[in-house]
Parts: C-alpha cells; structure tokens; sequence
C-alpha cells in the first residue's frame, strides 16, 4: 500500500474502517462491501448521485473522467474537497454522503 492509502485509512477512520483494492489502473475505496470513492494519481474521488452531487459542484470540484475511445468519460465520481483531506471530522461527512450515495445506486440495481 502506498503512504497515500495508509493516511486515507487514517482519514477515514472516525467514518469507520475502508478496504481499498486495486482496479482499472486505479484503486477503488470500499465501506461495507460498497464502492465509495476511487483513488488516482493520489486524488480522492467520492461516489455521487443525484441529490448529492451538487454538494460537489457547489464547490466546483472536479468529477472523475477516464478516456476511452478518444472521448472523456464521467463518472459519478467526485474529487473530495481539499478541508475534507485534512480532517477526519470533515472526511466522515462526506464519506456520509457518498455511502448513502452507493447505498441507493445499489437499490436501483
């Protein structure tokens, strides 16, 4: 695991305990078997859905996009917000909502 890794687990710790795996080149960020966040290049990416997304563009963070095909691909992705990086506090709201987020992306499967 890289040093980055090791301080999310840290980060996330207040929220409860995280798994991050390998995947796509990239990490993906688990919470009770549910993928809330993805990890590239060192930037945390949290999971979004629609009531939730405008948290994230109400602070004009970055979504998740990967290129296939020529073309930019997003994700329901965001980048976490920088406070949040550096509180636990802070971390485990967000966590918060990218949990709730995955728990309802994985009811309308």
């Amino acid at each position: 695991m890289s040093e980055f890794n090791d301080y999310l687990k840290e980060l996330f710790q207040p929220f409860g305990e995280v798994v991050i795996r390998r995947m796509f080149g990239g990490q993906g960020v688990f919470y009770d078997g549910l993928m809330i966040g993805i990890v590239e290049d060192d930037t945390l990416y949290l999971k979004t859905d629609p009531i939730t997304v405008g948290h994230f563009e109400a602070q004009e963070l970055e979504q998740f996009t990967y290129a296939r095909e020529g073309k930019r691909i997003g994700l329901s992705f965001y980048q976490a917000p920088g406070e949040a990086m550096d509180s636990p506090e802070d971390m485990t709201e967000w966590a918060t909502l990218a949990y709730q987020a995955a728990l309802r992306s994985k009811k309308q499967t």
